[in-house]
């Protein structure tokens, strides 16, 4: 997508603070962190939300899911991290691009919102 802001950081567009990368993910600190650890996990190929995985695509999201533990470990969160993904509006999705937000690095507690 031609404007899509993280389709950018991919590409090295726009700068970011890479943590990870492989050739399905790509992985970088969030510019407004809500906890000491706050990473955002990407898939490469452009998927708008959780509402367009689909078949074909389903692959780029799992890829996702199978990074996040070797991040977390080598962000330091032996004891617990939280996973989120936002999907539409109401729910808070401001990048239209589907990502995982890693957060960690404190007791976060067990509210989510």
């Amino acid at each position: 997508m031609n404007d899509c802001l993280f389709c950018k950081i991919i590409a090295g567009e726009i700068p970011s603070s890479k943590v990870y990368e492989d050739d399905q993910v790509f992985a970088f600190r969030d510019i407004n962190p809500q906890a000491p650890v706050h990473v955002l996990v990407v898939p490469k190929e452009h998927i708008s939300s959780l509402n367009e995985v689909t078949a074909e695509n389903a692959g780029a999201a799992a890829a996702c899911l199978r990074a996040i533990p070797a991040i977390a470990a080598a962000e330091g969160l032996a004891d617990g991290y939280r996973v989120i993904t936002n999907c539409g509006a109401d729910a808070g999705q401001t990048v239209m691009h589907l990502h995982f937000h890693l957060i960690g690095g404190r007791k976060l507690g067990e509210k989510i919102v």
